[in-house]
């Protein structure tokens, strides 16, 4: 596994951004620092730009007659589209989940919307408590980077995206299965050969 040191100033824009990430649309971070988080993912940032952008149109395209009664959340990672939170009955679920198929350049939709009363504020903060949680002992683990995952956790379920290789992946899993207020991990890794790992990383970061 090759570990990409997270400058120390980072550290705290790395954690709003986790603590972000679960309940309002995701930021784009600019300026020096925002080149060094961009720089450290394993997408190219044309990829980056794009999964901003198809999480943008899935906010924006979710029917209106549901704007009241669902809380619907868009995470895109490397052109893989994550829907979480909750709608009022199946078709709500249904029509949603036609609509993220159809955002340009998805590879593929994973839809978790529950069927269930939307989550209180409490329950939310919860979320974001936990995914800053996860996100910490990522950053203090030396087993996989937290640069190359992407934790998302909805109602007590934490999921999971990223590139990474199988080593990776596996610590990333134990991590979150033992993270406390975790009721379920629900793994969406992207697992690939340790060969390309080493040429995505060659080609991003400059290392072998």
């Amino acid at each position: 596994m090759t570990r990409i040191p997270v400058p120390r100033l980072l550290l705290p824009l790395l954690a709003v951004a986790s603590l972000l990430g679960a309940c309002v649309p995701a930021l784009l971070v600019t300026g020096a620092a925002g080149t060094a988080i961009s720089y450290h993912d394993r997408r190219s940032t044309g990829i980056q730009a794009d999964d901003e952008t198809s999480e943008w149109r899935g906010r924006n395209r979710v029917p209106s007659a549901y704007s009241d009664s669902a809380n619907v959340n868009f995470t895109a990672f490397n052109r893989n589209l994550l829907v979480t939170g909750e709608v009022p009955n199946a078709q709500a679920r249904a029509d949603i989940g036609d609509m993220a198929e159809r955002i340009e350049g998805i590879r593929r939709v994973h839809n978790e919307l529950q069927i269930a009363a939307v989550s209180t504020l409490g329950s939310r903060s919860n979320d974001v408590f936990i995914s800053s949680k996860y996100k910490a002992r990522l950053l203090d683990n030396d087993r996989v980077a937290s640069n190359h995952i992407k934790p998302v956790t909805e109602n007590g379920v934490l999921f999971l995206m990223g590139i990474v290789n199988e080593g990776e992946a596996v610590a990333a899993v134990n991590l979150a299965r033992t993270t406390a207020g975790v009721r379920k991990v629900v793994n969406l890794l992207e697992v690939l050969p340790d060969a390309d790992i080493r040429r995505i990383d060659e080609a991003r970061f400059g290392t072998r």
